[in-house]
């Protein structure tokens, strides 16, 4: 058995078992894929997949138990590879950081350029996406860190750690009624106008939702978009009263025609995290990332935390 079967299984089961997808994933032929696959199966002396003539079904029980030793092996080989370029090219490299809108757009300006006036030879490629899509390019070891508010702590296969909290404001424009009521902001008084926010599987939308709803409110969603500007424009359209994270009104302008008022005691606060793949090895300007997004996120407590210890935090 080599590394090629290995990868060739592994990459099928990402594909959804479409061997043409794996071939062409992985830069080969379809026969020279199929044909890895049924060597490796021969000489474990067990079938990984059920098969409908050439095509793959689905993976058996004992294949499960193979695709878990095989993504360990290969795991551990690219740990291998990260220590050695880790010591014989140590300012030097590429960082992939998966993450959403929001994050991209507000929070990673900052520390990547300091990043990269740390070390001027690492080369960062950002990916944008849901947070379940920000999840899975770490597991697909796609990324190498992962930055999110939602859904990062539902998977087991990623080690997690709180980076910073916000709050969602509200924004509307300056003749607008509610930035003239002195009243503390309500849920009610918000109900009453068509609200303009973010789609609901980003920036703590899922939040604002369930507030209404435990109030017993249905506002009527007039526009949702993932992007924090898109919906500042349209609310300086007069289509509603804007929800949006706090990070979109934080910089000079970004509030333009507009007044935007805190909502934290409407909607709670939201908890930004960062993950990483669990086992994997972070070259050091990985952990320099980390803490330059929140210093309390030292490299012994990231240590800390990918540590296999049950005592590690998650």
């Amino acid at each position: 058995m080599n590394l090629h079967q290995f990868r060739f299984v592994q990459e099928a089961v990402r594909r959804g078992l479409n061997l043409t997808e794996t071939a062409r994933a992985l830069h080969t032929s379809q026969p020279g894929v199929s044909k890895a696959i049924l060597e490796l199966e021969e000489e474990l002396g067990v079938e990984v997949f059920v098969r409908h003539g050439k095509r793959l079904r689905q993976v058996t029980d004992p294949g499960q138990q193979v695709l878990r030793s095989i993504d360990i092996i290969l795991r551990e080989v690219a740990n291998l590879k990260r220590i050695g370029q880790e010591y014989s090219q140590q300012d030097s490299g590429r960082l992939s950081i998966a993450t959403t809108h929001t994050q991209a757009r507000y929070v990673l300006p900052g520390p990547v350029g300091e990043l990269r006036r740390l070390y001027p030879r690492v080369d960062v490629s950002l990916h944008q996406g849901t947070p379940e899509q920000v999840a899975q390019m770490l597991l697909d070891h796609r990324a190498d860190v992962g930055l999110a508010t939602e859904s990062l702590s539902s998977y087991e296969e990623l080690v997690t750690l709180p980076c910073y909290e916000w709050q969602h404001v509200i924004v509307v424009p300056e003749a607008h009624p509610l930035a003239q009521d002195p009243r503390p902001l309500s849920l009610k008084s918000l109900a009453e106008h068509p609200l303009v926010s973010y789609q609901p599987a980003f920036a703590g939308r899922r939040r604002v939702d369930e507030a209404f709803a435990a109030a017993g409110l249905q506002p009527r969603v007039a526009l949702e978009a993932i992007d924090s500007d898109v919906i500042k424009t349209y609310v300086r359209s007069g289509l509603g009263v804007g929800v949006v994270a706090e990070m979109a009104v934080r910089e000079a302008g970004a509030l333009e025609g507009l007044v935007s008022r805190p909502a934290g005691h409407l909607f709670g606060i939201n908890i930004t995290r960062v993950a990483f793949r669990r086992g994997v090895f972070l070259r050091h300007y990985v952990h320099a990332l980390v803490t330059l997004l929140s210093p309390q996120l030292t490299p012994a407590v990231i240590d800390a935390a990918m540590s296999p210890s049950p005592a590690g935090p998650n």
